[in-house]
């Protein structure tokens, strides 16, 4: 058929039968998926859905939990003897988990959709439902089915563990200590001997020696265990990260585990009732539990990436890879999938899974004179690991627009866009960046991973004096407290842990970010849409009506958005957000630069933190180094006139031979005293402003990183790098 000839007709569309007693839920559900080709049939009663299947053949069946007469189950239960290949969701609440997840377990349903539910979430649950039922897959192989099983264990907390008893019954805790533990193991929702350990209460090996003694419990060394790679599916690599196990084996509906925590009962109930299998649990310690996980799910035979032939020419590899486009409108979008290479398509996931593989932060798809290469950033630095010929940039970047919902006809102009990316162990989302060059078109990809843990302030490692002042200024009731920093300083990050310090239900927590950078439940969190006027100011204004108590202000880019949310932290609001600035002093510069009022600036203002981030030596490769004697006159009299103690990394296979392995920040704290809230009222010059900083024992970036330095954190070379030669 030529390309000018009339195109077939649309296919039928899917049809869904939607279940539920409450109308007004079955009206919220049509309105979300109004934008999606499917065709909805929806009913009442159980009774009548089923009617309605021996009439007529679904694609797809919601049924609701909570129903009068036939509940959600029994009617999944009756609906595959009657359309096996129909793929079935139920929808519960929160509360009614534990009951249905047998429903999984079962092959009964295919997902579970948690009321109230996320539109976007739920749409995307409906697209992979399609998929399967087109691939004629309704059900999934029993290992598969167990591991979703054991990834909506997740949703439980347990505080069942005796251990910190144990200890207090042998002189090893305190009451008080014990209740202490309880409290935080609440709040975090984490192990509690992770939390015990991080106390530096008791040894790990003194908890260890007890256990041997007391439950005879069986400690295995786990480097003498090869794990099957079908056993390490049955439980997802996060739940193994969260809860400190790793799986071992499996002899017919034995399942051994090594724990490192055999008296947390309620992990080993929960483990035990949603897999069905007889749970029988090994010891060992935490840093070989972690070792292994990196071992059965990371391993190191990874796709070598230089042999492009073989990449493109053979099976994908990255087949399970799912991607969901958020807000499809374009009806059009469905053609130009169809009509790419699949070349393109597996060339681009695989270079999207092994940025996440690496823990990339950035992916830069960049055209030169001879050749295309693909550059990572890597903590901090970009690094180039793929070389692809010429001739296939323009179908990669083609590939990439139509992910991110780009005009893929428009070359001579930057776009931006965004995408989801689904991949069986995490949900990433890309922020896409087109920009036109003399060789082509360049892409670069910001990645921000869902799953990413929210740091504790403790874990940023702020210098002693510095963590007494952000611990004060982060208690106070009201006012405003600044990040600020160059972009990709790690300012995000150090609002989360302010605001997760302390959380707690009492209070009304709302996010502001373009993007959305960590995903936070206690949170209210708002997506900034500039294209459709979903401003800063705009929200911001709109939040204020929504009775909050702490509001997370992703960035103040203008007056307007920092008139209003020095307004807020002026009436009894918590607000957290970001600047671009070099210092902390600086920052108030900035602030009188955007139009602020000064006595404004200094009524609102609790405390400044800027910030830098360098990389961590690689503490498997770690020794110390003697610095080179050009290297401290680069750094300023600070470094010449004290004692430096200097280490590096060597250099191995953890650390990919750098002798960095990962990063973290350097440090300036103001907390602004009344006499310098005087001066700030005053208008008092910068120069005044730093004097009086200092007099106040505000420490400068470059003392902080002396300290790291010191501590064997980072090296010298590193901070001449971040910060730069020191006059």
């Amino acid at each position: 058929m030529s390309r000018k000839s009339k195109p077939s007709l649309p296919a039928a569309p899917h049809r869904i039968l939607i279940v539920d007693d409450d109308p007004v839920v079955l009206k919220a559900l049509l309105h979300t998926f109004q934008q999606d080709n499917y065709q909805f049939v929806s009913a009442v009663k159980a009774e009548d859905a089923l009617e309605q299947m021996t009439r007529s053949r679904f694609t797809v069946l919601i049924a609701d939990y909570q129903m009068p007469g036939m509940n959600g189950l029994d009617l999944l239960r009756k609906a595959k003897e009657i359309q096996s290949d129909m793929v079935r969701i139920l929808l519960t609440v929160q509360s009614e988990i534990t009951a249905v997840m047998a429903s999984i377990s079962e092959g009964l349903a295919f997902k579970l959709a948690i009321k109230p539910w996320n539109d976007e979430d739920l749409r995307a649950i409906m697209t992979l439902a399609v998929e399967q039922y087109e691939k004629g897959k309704s059900t999934f192989p029993e290992q598969k089915k167990a591991a979703e099983v054991l990834a909506l264990s997740k949703l439980m907390v347990t505080n069942r563990s005796q251990l910190a008893v144990m200890l207090n019954k042998h002189n090893l805790l305190t009451m008080e200590q014990v209740q202490e533990l309880n409290r935080l193991q609440v709040a975090r929702k984490e192990p509690l001997i992770k939390v015990l350990l991080e106390q530096n209460w008791i040894d790990e090996k003194e908890i260890r020696n007890l256990l041997r003694r007391e439950l005879q419990v069986e400690e295995v060394s786990l480097s003498e265990y090869q794990v099957d790679t079908a056993v390490a599916s049955l439980v997802p690599m996060s739940f193994c990260e969260r809860q400190l196990v790793v799986p071992l084996k499996l002899e017919g509906k034995r399942f051994t585990l090594a724990v490192a925590d055999p008296l947390d009962l309620g992990l080993i109930d929960d483990l035990r009732f949603v897999s069905g299998l007889n749970i029988h649990t090994v010891v060992a310690d935490i840093a070989s539990i972690q070792a292994k996980i990196n071992e059965v799910y990371r391993p190191d035979d990874v796709l070598d990436f230089r042999d492009l032939e073989t990449l493109l020419s053979r099976i994908d590899p990255y087949e399970g890879i799912e991607i969901v486009i958020d807000d499809t409108e374009d009806q059009s979008l469905e053609e130009l999938l169809i009509g790419e290479e699949p070349p393109a398509i597996r060339l681009v996931n695989a270079i999207i899974l092994e940025a996440i593989r690496l823990g990339a932060s950035d992916v830069h798809i960049q055209p030169r004179t001879k050749n295309v290469v693909v550059r990572y950033r890597i903590d901090g630095v970009l690094m180039d690991k793929i070389n692809i010929p010429p001739s296939l940039l323009q179908s990669i970047v083609s590939r990439i627009k139509i992910m991110s919902e780009l005009d893929i006809s428009e070359r001579r102009r930057p776009q931006d866009g965004r995408i989801t990316v689904r991949t069986p162990m995490r949900v990433v989302d890309l922020r896409i960046s087109t920009l036109p060059t003399i060789n082509g078109e360049k892409v670069v990809m910001r990645i921000l991973d869902r799953n990413s843990k929210i740091h504790s302030l403790e874990g940023l490692r702020f210098s002693q004096p510095d963590l007494a002042k952000v611990l004060n200024f982060v208690d106070k009731p009201q006012g405003i407290i600044l990040a600020t920093g160059p972009t990709g300083s790690g300012k995000t990050t150090t609002l989360y842990a302010l605001l997760q310090h302390n959380a707690t239900p009492a209070k009304n927590y709302v996010t502001i970010e373009d993007p959305v950078e960590y995903y936070m439940d206690m949170a209210g969190q708002v997506l900034i849409r500039e294209k459709i006027g979903l401003t800063f100011p705009v929200v911001l204004r709109s939040i204020l009506r929504q009775d909050p108590d702490v509001i997370l202000l992703g960035e103040i880019r203008d007056f307007e958005t920092a008139e209003v949310a020095f307004h807020a932290a002026l009436t009894g609001h918590v607000v957290f957000s970001t600047l671009h600035t070099n210092s902390a002093v600086a920052t108030l510069s900035r602030l009188f630069d955007l139009g602020l009022k000064p006595f404004v600036v200094a009524t609102a203002l609790e405390g400044i933190i800027a910030q830098r981030l360098v990389r961590l030596i690689c503490p498997e490769c770690r020794e110390e180094d003697r610095v080179a004697s050009a290297l401290l006159p680069r750094l300023g009299s600070h470094f010449l006139e004290n004692e430096v103690n200097a280490c590096k990394g060597k250099g191995c296979q953890h650390c990919n031979g750098t002798g960095y392995k990962g990063r973290l920040g350097i440090y300036e704290v103001l907390a602004p005293d009344e006499e310098m809230r005087h001066l700030i009222a005053s208008g008092a010059s910068i120069l005044e402003l730093t004097r009086i900083a200092e007099g106040i024992g505000t420490s400068s970036l470059l003392q902080d990183a002396l300290i790291k330095v010191n501590q064997g954190l980072t090296s010298v070379e590193e901070v001449l790098r971040v910060l730069g030669p020191q006059s």
